[in-house]
């Protein structure tokens, strides 16, 4: 699975922008910003999209690999989203039992 939070750096130091002009340039507040760093977090729908909005990108192209264009589907939009809220202990939990299926 792609580091979001990885893109989301090399697309802010590409521009030369600080975490603080990167909240600015979002209208998120820095403080959750730098909260996904710090808890190793993935950004809600909601919030990718203002980072995209702030980059001039479209979500698809922040998920791309490569230079192939991403669509995501309603469900994985849904599932991006409830990802967001788990825990990382849960994500793990949440890797093991799919793993095992």
């Amino acid at each position: 699975m792609k580091d979001i939070l990885a893109t989301i750096t090399t697309y802010r130091e590409e521009r030369g922008w600080t975490e603080y002009q990167l909240a600015e340039h979002s209208g998120l507040p820095q403080s959750t910003i730098s909260s996904w760093y710090r808890k190793n977090m993935v950004p809600t729908i909601l919030s990718l999209e203002k980072i995209c909005t702030s980059f001039g990108i479209t979500l698809s192209q922040l998920f791309a690999e490569g230079d192939e264009p991403v669509s995501l589907t309603e469900s994985q939009r849904k599932l991006l989203g409830l990802w967001a809220r788990l825990s990382e202990e849960q994500q793990d939990v949440l890797f093991a039992l799919i793993e095992k299926m």
